[in-house]
């Protein structure tokens, strides 16, 4: 492990350069990984791509004996230790599963809940005796799990929720009674992972909740708008009585358990969607290469080509950030449990430092797959809005997910927030970098020596973004101090700053070591993919950089602050149409989305 990997922290992109040789890149996934994700999509041949119908009328017993069948092929245990029942792989491995099962629409939510946040909230908080008694049921997929957070009146504002939990006056019990609702996986759950108050308690506590325990009514199945085949209902805890060895983790502590577990769903929710898009593209581009129109193939046409180009560009970008979150969620995993931490407590920590980066990476990978599956509509016209064709059900089930582990709005601000609070803790210095940017704006610019290597632009382009959202950040926060939380557009201004940023960085890296192992020649259409996404993220982060300092710059500081957006996001001429096509017309030769 390299001194650098070791050295990164959650945000701290923002303020240090990462080089190329210290991020994994998805071409580096060794044999085993490779296999591991083949059998995923011949799972999905075999099971699900043939029963999307019946999945979605949600015939009886059929989502339940499709997990006891991935639970038979290790799918429901990929992280499980291997003493608990599972494959015990690392947390790459686990996104390279979540991705290739992300193909599989209702089926993916069903699994994603039961293998996230559904087991491991028990793998990491568990006592040995509740991992022993529950983990091994839950990677063979014996039991089914669901986790009940939401409620009526708590949705964002989870730690508002009213579901309380009464120790019995022998101490041996707690009753809870409350409602959950829009719980996954509560028509056949065996495990409720169930967060409630104890007594007066201002933070909620969790429980292991069995459905054997009694006291548990489900309402009838949701009528949704998209993943229809997800058992979807409401939850009600009438008296039912839980033993207080099932009392998960600390009292009071629940909501850190909360939060924790959803962070890694954020990863792994944009590692899912990233798998649904790939699988969307590909039937988009298949039609483009069948279609014809006006004596043409539609592939032939300038409009189609921006089309299938700008959806790999996206979906290579988030692929990029993707895995090198995971690498680094890795690497400090293994440097912890090297220094003495258990296992299970070293993964949480992992995950936990880059909770900034999980946020970004739901973001992010949320409205990609939305922009592929709007487009993979658009790219069969009338035949992409009949339910005869794949693009209806991927356009109706993608919508979720911009709300799916936390709503994207409380993910951008979350973003900002957990920057500026790391700051504040003295865990990374945004403040020094972004005092000295206040500075250089007020002198001349440097030319220098021109760096005339391949990436030199690229790289040059993306450091002056990490300035710009320091400059506009620092000076928020120092505008409005305590009370920038209530600035939510300006938050979200500096968020999609921040999500461009990262997402460059990733891609301009995992370029780089590709043409590093590969070749520039063969890796000419990735070096057109990130020029082009390089210059649009410019327009992008100049847009929302004027928007934010209009909103709260004046005079002097205003002007000097323009400048400085302007001088960050000046990019040279750059032809995207012809780089667009050069990409498009890979993928039609492929005929199907192959980076």
């Amino acid at each position: 492990m390299s001194e650098s990997k070791e050295a990164i922290k959650g945000g701290e992109f923002l303020i240090k350069e990462t080089l190329a040789a210290d991020i994994f890149i998805p071409e580096e996934f060794d044999e085993e990984q490779v296999m591991i994700g083949e059998a995923c999509t011949h799972f999905l041949e075999e099971n699900i791509w043939p029963k999307l119908d019946a999945i979605d009328k949600m015939e009886e017993g059929l989502m339940t004996s499709l997990l006891d069948t991935a639970g038979e092929m290790g799918l429901l245990g990929v992280t499980v230790p291997e003493e608990l029942g599972g494959l015990g792989k690392d947390f790459n491995t686990s996104m390279l599963t979540t991705e290739k099962t992300g193909a599989g629409f209702s089926f993916a939510v069903a699994l994603s809940a039961h293998t996230g946040i559904g087991t491991l909230p028990i793998l990491y908080y568990g006592t040995d005796a509740q991992k022993e008694k529950y983990i091994p049921k839950l990677a063979s997929g014996e039991w089914k799990a669901s986790y009940c957070l939401t409620e009526p009146g708590a949705g964002s504002d989870a730690n508002s929720g009213r579901t309380k939990a009464v120790l019995t006056e022998d101490g041996k019990s707690y009753v809870i009674n409350g409602q959950k609702m829009w719980i996954t996986n509560a028509g056949f759950a065996t495990i409720f992972i169930v967060f409630a108050k104890i007594d007066d308690d201002k933070n909620l506590s969790a429980f292991i909740i069995e459905k054997g325990f009694g006291g548990i009514e489900l309402n009838p199945e949701e009528d949704k708008l998209g993943i229809k085949g997800s058992s979807t209902r409401q939850v009600f805890f009438n008296n039912c009585t839980v033993p207080v060895e099932n009392l998960l983790g600390e009292r009071d502590k629940g909501f850190k358990i909360a939060l924790n577990i959803l962070n890694i769903g954020r990863v792994k929710l944009a590692g899912a969607a990233l798998g649904a898009a790939k699988y969307t593209a590909t039937h988009a581009i298949k039609y483009t290469n069948d279609r014809k129109q006006f004596g043409n193939l539609i592939s032939t046409y300038g409009a189609i080509k921006y089309k299938l180009a700008e959806q790999a560009i996206r979906m290579f970008a988030v692929e990029s950030a993707i895995y090198r979150c995971g690498q680094n969620i890795d690497d400090l995993t293994k440097s912890l449990i090297d220094g003495g931490i258990e296992e299970g407590a070293a993964k949480l920590k992992g995950v936990e430092q880059f909770a900034i980066e999980a946020a970004i990476l739901k973001v992010n990978g949320s409205e990609v797959l939305d922009y592929v599956v709007d487009e993979g509509v658009q790219i069969f016209g009338g035949m992409g809005y009949s339910a005869e064709a794949p693009m209806e059900r991927a356009y109706r089930d993608s919508r979720i997910n911009r709300i799916f582990e936390g709503t994207n709005e409380i993910n951008r601000m979350l973003i900002v927030d957990m920057m500026l609070r790391k700051t504040m803790k003295g865990e990374i210095d945004l403040l020094g970098p972004a005092k000295a940017i206040a500075g250089e704006l007020m002198s001349i610019p440097d030319f220098g020596d021109q760096d005339d290597s391949l990436f030199a632009s690229e790289k040059e382009s993306i450091a002056k973004f990490k300035k710009a959202v320091l400059m506009i950040a620092g000076a928020a926060a120092q505008k409005f101090m305590m009370d920038l939380p209530k600035e939510q557009e300006i938050l979200m201004n500096v968020a999609d700053m921040t999500i461009d940023v990262y997402i460059a960085e990733s891609m301009q890296l995992r370029v780089e070591k590709m043409v590093q192992k590969d070749g520039e020649e063969k890796c000419s259409a990735h070096i057109d993919m990130l020029r082009t996404f390089v210059v649009d993220a410019a327009d992008r982060i100049g847009k929302n950089g004027r928007e934010a300092l209009n909103a709260f710059a004046t005079g002097d500081e205003q002007r000097v602050m323009l400048m400085g957006i302007k001088r960050f996001t000046k990019m040279q001429p750059y032809n995207t149409k012809e780089s667009r096509r050069r990409v498009a017309d890979v993928l039609i030769a492929k005929n199907k989305y192959c980076f």
